[in-house]
């Protein structure tokens, strides 16, 4: 990407679509039942650590919004993206505009998530109900 010729609205185009793989990939690390295990791991490494940077690194892999600032960085390294400015400014307003979008990303999809998981709860117990009433 030639910043010099990317227009305003091409650059902000960039920052929301960005957004998505960054929130997708660190909520997956950190809360899917696909990496459970070595999410479980980090989280006994980072309670047992000995040194506070062995603590933090561990972590790191628990929470999504720490793990989004490291996402965050890969993508600006594999994808030259700049936000406003052609230099190091770029990459940091970038980088920490993509991390708030992708944690928007990551927020609005847990509200969404939990809401599913309320009613598929309500419906089993309501299902859970009528079986009961059946047999009385």
């Amino acid at each position: 990407m030639y910043l010099e010729y990317m227009i305003l609205s091409t650059q902000v185009a960039w920052l929301f679509i960005l957004g998505i793989p960054i929130a997708c990939i660190a909520w997956t690390v950190t809360h899917e039942e696909v990496l459970k295990e070595p999410r479980e791991y980090c989280v006994k490494c980072s309670h047992r650590a000995k040194t506070l940077a062995g603590r933090k690194f561990f972590y790191l892999f628990t929470c999504e919004y720490c793990f989004s600032h490291y996402v965050t960085a890969a993508m600006l390294a594999i994808t030259n993206y700049q936000l406003l400015f052609t230099d190091w400014r770029g990459y940091l307003i970038g980088g920490f505009a993509l991390v708030f979008v992708a944690n928007v990303y990551m927020s609005l999809f847990a509200l969404l998530r939990g809401d599913v998981k309320k009613v598929k709860l309500e419906a089993e117990n309501e299902e859970a109900r009528k079986n009961e009433n059946a047999i009385n």
